[in-house]
């Protein structure tokens, strides 16, 4: 078992710590206040090669590795948790779904510039449409529809909750075609925010992750080509359920880095705070937190490598993704609030950043599968092992 890191592996992490320290860092909080999405770092990482990270070089990828993802996921969710589940959505659930299950014309057209986060040098990143207001853990009760039409598909219904909502240029978008097949009725098709019929709700007024742009989408009489159907009918149900456990290795890295980053700041800040005459580091309670922090955050960096060590050499990734995730959420949470404990004070001010952090860090135990849907994967494996 070989614990390092190659070269390569290295300066992606270094790039991806340059970036967040010298790129997100500076409006980070202004970001948060306002809501604002953060176009100009997302552009930056398209030039970086992080918005297509994983996919094959032909398609416009960098040709990554999932271990060089995860480095890269974690650095950046160190400053920023709204730049890097932008990322996350276009890597893990946006490009590895086209580039698995695509057929080459969809790869050419969609995926080619998805990689690269840019068409005619503008912006250019995807969405994943599987929750809807009766939808959201079970999947299985898509209640949008796709009509067969002969030629094409007419697409009706709402998706909520949706990343990337109103920045994306192509939206993944799950619909069923066939109510009395039940999930063996659901397809995905390549729907493009641009076609008449596809509007764009309002967006959310998030705790976290602000920065981001989460928005519901509603289509009404969308008239979706035959062509843009994804793999064979009835595919739906399992490209989502596919796709997600990839993206689950994306927000256990988020995750892991929200923790790291809470960890780091509430590390420092206890080398210059000083309480009943030393610096509070020197305070058996203080040591004793710290030293959870970093064990917790270690084994939640064990898990992710793990899960992304899978998907690398092609073995099933499903458990030990459900495992990553639920672990690295639950330790973003408790880290992100014992990192505002011991602020004190001034962990609940917006300057310090930690207050930020623990707010970022709650969505990581809801979104691309709750805690509670992470268990009932982890317990129906080791159940019928």
């Amino acid at each position: 078992m070989d614990f390092k890191f190659t070269e390569e592996q290295l300066m992606i992490q270094r790039a991806a710590r340059d970036f967040a320290r010298t790129e997100c860092l500076p409006g980070v909080i202004e970001r948060d206040e306002l809501q604002k999405f953060p176009r100009e770092q997302v552009l930056k990482l398209a030039d970086l090669g992080f918005m297509g990270m994983m996919v094959d070089p032909k398609y416009g990828g960098a040709g990554m590795d999932t271990i060089s993802y995860v480095l890269a996921m974690e650095e950046i969710s160190k400053i920023d948790a709204s730049v890097s589940v932008i990322m996350s959505v276009n890597n893990s659930l946006v490009c590895w779904g086209l580039e698995a299950f695509g057929n080459e014309e969809q790869k050419q057209k969609y995926l080619t510039p998805l990689a690269q986060a840019k068409k005619d040098g503008d912006l250019y990143i995807g969405a994943f449409l599987l929750s809807e207001p009766e939808a959201g853990s079970d999947a299985t009760s898509q209640r949008t529809t796709a009509i067969d039409k002969g030629d094409h598909y007419v697409l009706n219904g709402i998706k909520n909750w949706i990343t990337n909502g109103s920045s994306a240029s192509v939206y993944l978008v799950m619909a069923q075609t066939d109510a009395a097949k039940g999930s063996k009725g659901i397809n995905t098709f390549i729907v493009e925010k641009s076609w008449p019929g596809v509007s764009v709700g309002a967006k959310e007024n998030k705790l976290g992750i602000r920065g981001s742009d989460t928005h519901s989408i509603s289509f009404t009489d969308v008239k979706v080509p035959k062509e843009n159907l994804v793999g064979t009918d009835g595919f739906g149900f399992t490209f989502a359920m596919k796709t997600l456990s990839g993206g689950r290795i994306g927000i256990a890295s988020q995750a892991l880095g929200i923790a790291s980053g809470a960890y780091e700041l509430a590390l420092e800040y206890s080398k210059q705070r000083k309480a009943f005459g030393k610096e509070i580091m020197h305070h058996q309670a203080i040591q004793f937190k710290l030293a959870d922090m970093a064990t917790r955050i270690e084994a939640a960096r064990l898990l992710c490598l793990k899960a992304a060590f899978e998907k690398d050499s092609r073995l099933d990734y499903t458990l030990s993704s459900s495992m990553a995730k639920v672990f690295a959420s639950e330790t973003a949470m408790w880290t992100a609030t014992e990192a505002v404990q011991i602020h004190g004070g001034y962990g609940f001010v917006k300057e310090y950043h930690v207050e930020r952090m623990m707010r970022d860090a709650k969505i990581t135990q809801i979104y691309e599968g709750t805690s509670e849907v992470q268990r009932i994967v982890i317990s129906r494996s080791i159940l019928k092992g």
